[in-house]
């Protein structure tokens, strides 16, 4: 019997990650009745994360009405783990890129305070621990707007409240941390950061991801010099020091308030992923590995999902084949960090809208024929992957799939039920 472990990210637009592992799980069984198979969702802290955890450690959505950067009213959702202490927020969910039509984009005056708002309620359903997933927001406001909606007031030299977006923190004269909810006290914050961008300068928030934003070259200049005067007020009310935190810049500068306000530690979320869902046990029990996203290149090696899959499979001598919706250029540079095969999905030509709805189909299709062509390898007596496999006279054609035994490098043969994904 072989073990199979299906860990894929989320396939953009068309699949989450678990709806992406059943797919392989099915394609699996549709070529290995004997296959023993676990379903184990993935994400790299980036969109997609918090569902992906939940749906590993068995936890639950919560739906929360919030506001978008714009300050309307949307419906945005937070993840609480199955310890029920640990939460999952992605700046995305509320105060995303994709929550705004390209011409309503406007760092100048967009707000992070939905994802404050998603934040406090996690907490008063009970979390002691969040973790904050920074990437694809529409703010350039280092965060103000999140601490707003936590209690802090940002004020100016007449002892108003800011208006929300970046530009107006060149206003900023006082912070007032006094009225921040008392509940945060005893919370930990983890963020999920992949870039150690600082929060200013060159390679700062407003430089590298403003224009993405909506920023013009006039606006970049405003935001930077407001958020500079930001970190400056911060140091001389607070005493910590933040613009060049590595990572500070991340999500629109969000990584300075969650670092200067709540001591926030800051992890690739990779590792985050890997840990709370139990990849390495889940590495070590299977012979196989799948894994895969919506698109695979060579920057996928950059803390990526399956790159982080094939790292921890690799400890344990384990084989990584990925799927993926598009495969880009560069693919070759995977083979070194532990990803021994890629396969793209698509069937031929086909327009967008219809490989999206196909998608689970042809996740299928392909991992089944993935796997028809590993147990021709161990019928032929060929490596799997490279390891040595010998006969044993347990091995007789024609009765039943023959599945490869690890532990004892031989071929057996017999038949058990399939499992479940």
């Amino acid at each position: 019997m072989t073990r199979y472990l299906c860990a894929p990210d989320s396939f953009k637009e068309s699949l989450t990650a678990m709806e992406a592992a059943r797919a392989m799980a099915q394609g699996i069984e549709n070529a290995d009745h004997d296959a023993e198979v676990r379903c184990l969702p993935m994400a790299d802290g980036g969109e997609g994360t918090a569902r992906a955890l939940v749906d590993a450690t068995g936890g639950s959505m919560h739906a929360v009405p919030v506001h978008d950067p714009l300050g309307r009213p949307v419906e945005g959702h937070f993840g609480l783990l199955a310890d029920g202490t640990t939460a999952v927020v992605e700046t995305a969910e509320a105060s995303g890129l994709a929550l705004l039509e390209a011409k309503e984009r406007n760092p100048l005056i967009a707000s992070s305070y939905g994802t404050g708002e998603l934040m406090l309620a996690a907490v008063r359903s009970g979390a002691k621990r969040i973790i904050v997933g920074l990437g694809g927001s529409a703010t350039n406001d280092a965060g103000a707007g999140l601490l707003q909606a936590l209690g802090v007031r940002l004020l100016d030299g007449n002892g108003n409240d800011l208006k929300h977006g970046g530009a107006a923190l060149a206003d900023l004269a006082t912070i007032d941390i006094s009225t921040m909810d008392p509940a945060l006290k005893n919370v930990s914050i983890t963020a999920a950061c992949d870039v150690t961008n600082p929060l200013t300068g060159p390679t700062g928030a407003s430089a590298v991801f403003g224009p993405q934003k909506g920023a013009s070259q006039a606006d970049v200049a405003t935001l930077d010099a407001a958020l500079a005067h930001f970190a400056q007020v911060i140091e001389s009310r607070l005493g910590v020091a933040v613009n060049d935190v590595p990572g500070a810049g991340a999500a629109g500068g969000i990584g300075a308030a969650l670092k200067g306000f709540l001591d926030a530690e800051f992890r690739p979320g990779i590792a985050i992923v890997i840990e709370q869902s139990g990849l390495d046990a889940a590495a070590q029990w299977a012979d196989v590995v799948f894994t895969g996203e919506g698109s695979i290149d060579f920057q996928t090696k950059f803390g990526k999902t399956p790159a982080g899959v094939a790292e921890t499979a690799k400890r344990h001598g384990k084989p990584v084949i990925a799927v993926a919706g598009h495969i880009g250029t560069g693919i070759d540079e995977l083979h070194e960090v532990g990803i021994d095969a890629v396969f793209g999905i698509a069937p031929g030509a086909a327009s967008l809208s219809e490989l999206l709805a196909d998608a689970a189909a042809n996740v299928t299709r392909t991992t089944e024929q993935v796997v028809r062509t590993l147990q021709l390898k161990q019928l032929h007596k060929l490596p799997l992957m490279g390891r040595a496999v010998k006969e044993t006279p347990e091995a007789f054609p024609g009765e039943g799939l023959t599945t490869v035994n690890p532990a004892e490098g031989s071929i057996i043969a017999g038949r058990a039920a399939a499992a479940k994904p």
